[in-house]
């Protein structure tokens, strides 16, 4: 796990950066090609049945979110985990409160994702969100977005940790944008093992010709053909239940 940590962090440097905030000013999202190693998406799919380190699962059918399943992580997270909520918060916070000036509200984040948990917590929201999720041969993902309590970073993440063709087939991540007055438009976002896809939990400003909007966004998971596919959500805040 050490390795890891040191390979993640030699990762996370060699991003380029402000070419990954202007993804995310024009389209909403960006792609982290190679965030994750192979063996570290397998050995992060492989604690999907060891069921100490989840605090809840829920099976989509249930709730009418789609079909499959998903287990919330509980505290301690893995040190993975952990660490890419911890890395990757710093680097994003000023996208996001650029985000909010723009689109007048006045919510600002904090420097640390540390604080920004504290914030949470003070507001009820203690219990964490990073998320495994796990789809089978027919399963889907309704488009949908993850808000969980007053406070809500308005970025998150998710890293597909199964192989693309080898391991299944279908089950593409998509993302679909609503501008006012107009239809949606939808996105298939293509991601390899160990990519990572960047996107907005819930809406981004615009520029328009009378200024900034907000533009509405979901995201979702195509029905899968055939064979198991994993992913990691990251979330950065914190729920209330």
């Amino acid at each position: 796990m050490v390795e890891d940590s040191i390979s993640l962090t030699a990762r996370l440097q060699a991003i380029d950066w402000s070419g990954i905030c202007a993804g995310l000013d024009a389209d909403g999202h960006a792609v982290l090609p190679a965030l994750l190693a192979p063996q570290t998406c397998r050995a992060l799919a492989a604690l999907y049945p060891q069921r100490e380190h989840f605090r809840s699962r829920v099976v989509m059918a249930r709730h009418g979110f789609g079909r499959g399943e998903y287990q919330y992580f509980g505290y301690p997270l893995p040190t993975t985990v952990e660490a890419l909520r911890t890395a990757l918060y710093p680097r994003l916070a000023p996208l996001a409160n650029r985000w909010n000036e723009a689109m007048g509200i006045g919510v600002r984040y904090p420097s640390t994702h540390e604080e920004f948990l504290e914030r949470c917590h003070a507001a009820g929201q203690t219990r964490p969100t990073p998320l495994l999720l796990r789809y089978q041969a027919g399963d889907y993902n309704c488009l949908h977005q993850d808000l969980y309590g007053e406070h809500v970073f308005p970025l998150q993440l998710a890293i597909l940790l199964s192989a693309p063709g080898s391991d299944f087939t279908g089950g593409e991540f998509v993302l679909t944008e609503q501008r006012p007055r107009m239809q949606s438009r939808a996105e298939v976002v293509p991601l390899a093992q160990g990519d990572a896809v960047l996107f907005a939990v819930h809406h981004r400003p615009v520029r328009g010709a009378r200024g900034c909007y907000r533009v509405n966004l979901r995201h979702g998971v195509s029905r899968l053909h055939s064979g198991c596919r994993h992913t990691l959500g990251v979330i950065f805040h914190d729920a209330d239940a």
